[in-house]
């Protein structure tokens, strides 16, 4: 669940534990959380907590997921914010170029650089994943396992995400928006992918960043992007979304939900400790808006709840008002002169399908695919069917060889490094 679900998350399971603070704010959501939640309630009252607290450190100790590492680097924003990403390099051999087991700092002794006539040879296509609010750049993680050694990809956390620092700004109070990230990307691009074209991959957040980096940096778009990808986002109107709640209630939450944000960011180590004591409830909601089958690998579950746990309440809290100004349905039409791939779950409580479709309107030359009984999180709920899309979209701008066997991959069934 990314985006505005995962923020009604974690208030609703502040709220639940009666935080005195959020007062009728946070009871209102609290009522809204237990018709969220009702769909979930059954399973629960057939097995004890204790069970599922033990099921639950059992999946983090042999999960797989989100355990793939490349080579790591930092770029420097703006506002002097340190951001983390790592490169999956394609060797001549069609190895790729990480450090020894996979997860290595640097690269495995030996590795040799192509020349061509003593010099360096073109640089190769770059697809650069930029991952969703809440999430970090292991959500794609079946994604990655794909392609490593086809072609070479850049993972990036955004600013106050998975290993990036918190964002400077935001600490001296600057209000963080989908412009800033798009300045970000630009950053990211610049130290990890100077060169050369580029394939840009962006799931709900991080398809809104693109965007930003199209309205501001449209001459990047025009010379050097050969392909885009637009999973599970919007290009605006997000402040209408009523997550499959009654209209009344999700009116109730508009109207107080920033303030309650703000009053839980400024007690984080408190609500914290409330997410803590209310996991099971937490679980059942990210459930409800990360995915739309009911089939969903346990491993699969447990680790989207442990990316979105691990994003802190204060950083939640930050990002939330952003989604409900964001509108880049103007920057869209850079994008017309490159293929496009538009993908959404037709289950997505959080950008319904309804979003994608708005998007592909402005581009309508895109590959627009709704995935059925798929939700926001559709990139771990069904990777077969994302990767051999944008396994297509790959081979039609050239960056991976139309022999390349991508088909099993991505599948739930698989081991990284399968």
């Amino acid at each position: 669940m990314s985006e505005i679900g995962a923020g009604d998350a974690v208030t609703t399971a502040a709220a639940a534990v009666g935080w005195r603070r959020a007062g009728v704010a946070g009871a209102a959501i609290g009522v809204i959380a237990a018709g969220a939640a009702a769909g979930v309630a059954v399973e629960r009252l057939t097995v004890g907590r204790g069970m599922r607290r033990r099921a639950r450190l059992a999946l983090d100790a042999t999960g797989p997921y989100g355990s793939l590492r490349g080579l790591p680097g930092r770029a420097t924003a703006d506002d002097g914010t340190e951001l983390y990403y790592e490169v999956d390099e394609v060797e001549p051999d069609g190895a790729a170029d990480i450090g020894p087991g996979g997860g290595g700092d640097a690269a495995a002794p030996g590795t040799r650089r192509r020349r061509l006539f003593g010099r360096k040879a073109p640089a190769p296509v770059t697809v650069v994943f930029s991952h969703g609010y809440c999430l970090s750049q292991d959500s794609w993680h079946f994604q990655r396992a794909a392609l490593r050694g086809l072609v070479r990809t850049v993972h990036w956390d955004q600013r106050s995400h998975g290993r990036s620092e918190r964002g400077r700004s935001q600490a001296e109070g600057v209000t963080v928006g989908i412009d800033q990230l798009g300045r970000d990307l630009k950053a990211v691009i610049d130290a990890a992918a100077p060169e050369g074209r580029l394939v840009l991959v962006g799931h709900s957040m991080g398809g809104m960043t693109m965007m930003a980096l199209a309205d501001q940096f449209p001459a990047l778009i025009r010379d050097r992007v050969a392909a885009v990808a637009f999973v599970g986002t919007s290009s605006g109107k997000l402040g209408e979304v009523n997550f499959g709640l009654p209209v009344a209630g999700v009116n109730a939450v508009r109207r107080v939900l920033p303030g309650v944000l703000r009053a839980l960011g400024s007690q984080a180590e408190l609500v914290e400790r409330g997410r803590r004591a209310t996991a099971d409830l937490f679980a059942g909601l990210i459930k409800r808006y990360s995915f739309g089958s009911r089939d969903v690998d346990p491993a699969v579950e447990r680790f989207a709840e442990r990316l979105i746990e691990s994003t802190p309440i204060d950083v939640v809290a930050e990002f939330y008002p952003a989604f409900t100004e964001h509108d880049k349905s103007g920057a869209l039409p850079a994008f017309r002169d490159a293929p496009v791939l538009i993908l959404a779950g037709d289950k997505d409580l959080v950008t319904p399908s309804s979003h994608s479709e708005t998007i592909a309107d402005q581009l309508p030359d895109a590959e627009l695919v709704i995935v059925p009984d798929a939700g926001h999180l559709v990139m771990l709920e069904h990777p077969e069917t994302v990767t051999d899309r944008l396994a297509d979209l790959l081979v039609r701008v050239g960056a991976v060889p139309a022999a390349a066997n991508v088909g099993g991959h991505g599948s739930t069934a698989q081991q990284p490094g399968d």
